[in-house]
């Protein structure tokens, strides 16, 4: 499985960890983020993921920012990317499961590393149940 990670300067700590949490279970991870804790513009390490994600170049995108807010609106812009913001292991699964999401918005300044470790497995191992939650992500995409 491939995944696609990037973040802001908010983010850099939870990025190796989860890049090491990750490498360590045998993904291959694709780095988009800085390394680096100086202020930086997060649709700039944003929009790589999304776009991999877009074309199906990876099979998951995870996002952190301070917020997860900024990363989450910056990466639902694209076209077939459902980005979810989440804060605890069972938003992830319900957006797994409900909505199918296929990046993972993490909000650094508002959860525990610890917390993201557990958010990101459950990411990764929740399956899509489909059925009925199929004809609403179907509806997703149809402009207004």
């Amino acid at each position: 499985m491939t995944i696609s990670i990037g973040n802001d300067h908010a983010g850099v700590e939870y990025k190796f960890s989860i890049l090491k949490h990750l490498e360590s279970k045998g993904y291959n991870v694709n780095n988009y983020g800085t390394d680096s804790e100086v202020s930086v513009d997060y649709p700039d390490f944003i929009h790589p993921v999304a776009l991999d994600v877009e074309n199906k170049k990876v099979d998951f995108g995870i996002i952190i920012c301070g917020s997860g807010n900024g990363a989450n609106m910056t990466a639902n812009k694209h076209q077939g990317v459902r980005s979810a913001l989440c804060w605890t292991k069972e938003i992830v699964a319900l957006a797994r499961q409900h909505n199918n999401a296929n990046i993972l918005s993490i909000p650094a300044r508002f959860t525990a590393l610890p917390q993201v470790i557990e958010m990101v497995d459950t990411f990764l191992e929740t399956p899509f149940e489909g059925g009925r939650h199929q004809a609403r992500i179907d509806k997703i995409p149809t402009s207004c």
